[in-house]
């Protein structure tokens, strides 16, 4: 029997973590597709297949948190998971009442990933 993979997008400016990300991700046993912006994300034809998203919160033109809301407002309500290099805990606190599965500063662990993605998972 084939195991599918689940499909996650990881959404990010930085091109580092555009091509690290998804290559540990893979490693992982995840299918994952990296976007440089919201719109690029939000004009993919794949965006229905996503189980899971991976936000930087922080990007020039649409951020991570209005990207989700504009999912939302679409009508795709895929968990979502936010990574950024500041350790603001309001921020924290607030994305999770707005529904975010997790916050993960960077650099974060592969086991805070694991733990993220498999409670995005279980939500989805």
């Amino acid at each position: 029997m084939i195991e599918v993979q689940p499909q996650v997008a990881v959404v990010d400016d930085d091109e580092s973590v555009r091509e690290s990300l998804p290559d540990l991700l893979r490693q992982l046993g995840y299918a994952a597709t990296a976007f440089g912006s919201a719109r690029e994300l939000l004009s993919s034809a794949q965006l229905p297949d996503f189980e899971c998203l991976i936000l930087d919160i922080a990007m020039p033109e649409m951020s991570g948190p209005e990207l989700q809301r504009e999912l939302v407002r679409r009508g795709h309500k895929v968990p979502v998971i936010f990574i950024t290099g500041h350790a603001d805990t309001s921020v924290r606190l607030i994305l999770r009442r707005q529904g975010a599965v997790e916050v993960l500063i960077k650099p974060f662990s592969e086991q805070d990933l694991l733990s993220a993605l498999k409670a995005a998972l279980l939500r989805g």
